[in-house]
């Protein structure tokens, strides 16, 4: 989908390793200084994708200090925000208004303009990452003291909604094209904002674009994990996000289908992977419909050849019959 570079300890002679890491960081993040006691023969894997202005990376590495010194800022500053998402790990961040320590599933933020010691524990340590030039923002730029190092958690409210699209988007990036890269750097953008923006309780101060888009994420997420119930109609979800059905439905203008035809998609996406699961193979067809959101067989059956060209019988039998 996306310009993409691979580094691997392993592929590095041992005494370079140290060396190529430390230069590495700083072309996707900023120069600085590293320190760790596993110099003499650090392993450490990244995978860098390019949205062209902004960049995502995923990391595993052993226990590092990384080191943002005001030397260093003169030198050069790429004048970026970096955001990462701890998947495994603990450590503290430092700076000169703030000491911040987090843990997995928090949301660590930084800013390349700003001193900093940054102390990683773990073996090793994972991380999922993203470069934001601020020029993206539309946020007042005297707000950086305010966001870097603020307690953020990935696991609720708008740190969620960032750290689920991150995940996504570096797991499985084949599901992609090219053309894609620009659509999902804006997304990436919007949420940022607004993740911001809820840091600092500046909501009034993002675009309209950007509160539009970032209520279409929300909603799409609240869809995801309320598909089972089959009471989720657009009435329903309109009225969970405090808004109207019609604006609901302007809201979906901008997609490939009506709300009401996504969750349709949804669901029968969800029920075509549960009839090609070999560990649910006792589950009986019209059980799989019902637990999909479809209460009656034949309406089952007909959206399903509809979509697919063939019954859902047909295609379990089909799609188990390399376990047999």
């Amino acid at each position: 989908m996306s310009e993409e570079t691979v580094f691997r300890s392993d592929d590095v002679p041992v005494p370079d390793r140290f060396d190529y890491w430390s230069e590495l960081l700083g072309r996707t993040h900023a120069p600085m200084e590293l320190h760790s006691d596993h110099a003499d023969d650090f392993r450490a894997s990244q995978r860098v994708l390019d949205f062209g202005a902004l960049t995502v990376w995923s990391a595993r590495f052993q226990p590092l200090v990384f080191r943002r010194t005001p030397k260093l800022i003169r030198q050069s500053d790429p004048e970026t925000y970096h955001l990462s998402f701890v998947v495994r790990g603990t450590g503290a961040g430092v700076w000169r208004h703030r000491e911040t320590p987090y843990k997995p599933h928090d949301l660590f933020i930084n800013s390349s303009s700003l001193p900093n010691d940054v102390h990683s524990c773990g073996d090793p340590v994972t991380t999922v990452a993203l470069e934001v030039p601020k020029a993206l923002l539309p946020l007042p730029r005297d707000m950086a003291g305010r966001i870097v190092g603020a307690p953020v958690s990935g696991r609720e409210g708008m740190g969620a909604l960032l750290t689920g699209f991150l995940t996504q988007v570096t797991g499985d990036t084949a599901a992609y094209r090219p053309a894609d890269r620009p659509r999902l750097g804006t997304v990436l953008v919007d949420l940022v904002s607004a993740l911001f923006a809820h840091v600092v309780e500046a909501g009034d101060s993002l675009p309209p674009e950007t509160h539009r888009r970032t209520l279409t994420l929300r909603i799409q997420a609240f869809v995801r994990e309320h598909l089972h119930d089959p009471c989720l109609t657009p009435a329903t979800i309109a009225a969970a996000h405090h808004i109207s059905t019609s604006y609901l439905h302007r809201l979906f203008r901008d997609e490939d289908a009506t709300v009401a035809a996504w969750i349709r998609r949804l669901r029968l996406e969800a029920a075509r992977r549960d009839l090609a699961d070999p560990a649910l193979r006792a589950l009986p067809v019209h059980a799989v419909a019902t637990r999909w959101g479809f209460p009656r067989a034949t309406d089952f059956s007909r959206a399903f050849r509809a979509a697919y060209g063939t019954t859902p019988r047909d295609h379990r039998h089909q799609a188990l019959r390399q376990y047999e």
